[in-house]
């Protein structure tokens, strides 16, 4: 039986580690005991306490396995799956880290490991979905709009976090990236809000966010861009907080003492954004391709709408997010995806056996990606 580590046991975490451990030996790795707790009785689960900043700690953990999967906080991410590549691992990261991945391909080439970076939903499967149709198309325009968010309502802000808000409120003032005639034009987070009516829900807002990352490099598409959905006045409420400096990353002397802003609202939106144990919540995303395929006008619409799964008891943004992962590393153990270096996922999309593959393998889990084509 092959083995894997997954480092980081949080909400996507805990989803990947279940599906792995049905056809592969896992090992858990967080610094949180009461995370590991979980998967004290399942017996194709190890776990292990650990710090995983510490590059020691992680040759150790992860020197027997056949692949890790990268699961951590993305102020974590580059320099954990720097340590993983100088270890000679293969690995599938969703940390969604803010540094260029492609930083690391000339080590990743050099230690002949393959590297499976953002794979997730988005940054993720919407990259592996563009990778696909850019094969067969000359593609001129591609926009994501995506969101995860709980179907209660409530004020002030109607919304709960599956991730920590430490990652979130980086996509609120992380500058946005987007492709515009041709040219990667940086535009402030939050900007050029629109509404937008997305199927069931109903209207959502729509803002800048730099979820292109790999594609400004990898497509040369002249139109690209990612927003995130909220609900209408949620961006208000953020816009206020960043504007006041509760985001700040610098430090502030208060008293005796110096701290940033940042920490500080992170640790008080932490109870006010984490999810209740079993909430409903939900996962919408809406991909539309343009372009010239055999001489005509051509343009793909993907939906993906999915919700908490009540019988497994796993978030919607777990299982999204999660099981794009898992269905990665399916083809990575198989040896059906080797290529080495840096391997964001529309280089696997560029494949159309394992597009398919992985389309499959969320269908069987019942995360179904519908398409048009007009």
């Amino acid at each position: 039986m092959k083995k894997i580590t997954v480092s980081g046991a949080g909400l996507v975490g805990k989803a990947i580690i279940l599906e792995l451990c049905k056809k592969y030996e896992v090992t858990a790795v967080d610094c949180d005991k009461d995370k590991l707790k979980f998967f004290e009785n399942i017996q194709s689960v190890n776990t292990v306490q650990a710090d995983i900043s510490d590059a020691k700690s992680i040759q150790k953990i992860i020197q027997n396995v056949d692949l890790v999967i990268g699961a951590v906080p993305g102020f974590l991410g580059f320099e954990f799956l720097k340590n993983v590549i100088k270890c000679r691992k293969n690995i599938v990261d969703i940390s969604f880290f803010p540094e260029d991945p492609f930083q690391l391909d000339k080590l990743a080439k050099e230690h002949n490991v393959t590297v499976i970076v953002d794979c997730g939903v988005a940054p993720g499967m919407s990259n592996l979905i563009l990778g696909h149709h850019n094969q067969f198309m000359k593609v001129e325009s591609f926009e994501c709009l995506v969101g995860g968010l709980p179907f209660e309502r409530n004020l002030p802000y109607q919304y709960k976090a599956p991730f920590s808000p430490a990652d979130i409120i980086e996509e609120y003032i992380r500058p946005a990236r987007i492709m515009q005639n041709g040219e990667i034009i940086t535009k402030p987070a939050l900007s050029d809000a629109e509404y937008v009516d997305i199927e069931p829900i109903g209207t959502l807002e729509a803002f800048n966010t730099d979820g292109l990352r790999t594609l400004l490099k990898t497509m040369k598409i002249p139109n690209m861009k990612e927003k995130t959905l909220r609900y209408p006045g949620h961006i208000e409420y953020i816009r206020f907080l960043r504007e006041t400096g509760f985001f700040d990353k610098e430090k502030i002397q208060i008293e005796n003492m110096k701290i940033r802003p940042i920490d500080i609202t992170s640790k008080l939106l932490f109870s006010k954004w984490k999810l209740e144990e079993n909430e409903p919540e939900f996962t919408v995303m809406e991909i539309t391709i343009k372009g010239i395929e055999q001489e005509k006008q051509k343009q793909y619409k993907y939906h993906l709408f999915d919700k908490f799964d009540d019988k497994t008891k796993i978030s919607s943004m777990a299982r999204t997010t999660g099981y794009t992962c898992t269905a990665i590393a399916d083809l990575v153990l198989e040896g059906k995806y080797n290529q080495k270096g840096i391997c964001p996922p529309e280089f696997i999309g560029m494949k159309p056996e394992c597009f398919k593959e992985v389309i499959l393998y969320l269908k069987n889990r019942n995360v179904n990606y519908s398409v048009e084509s007009l």
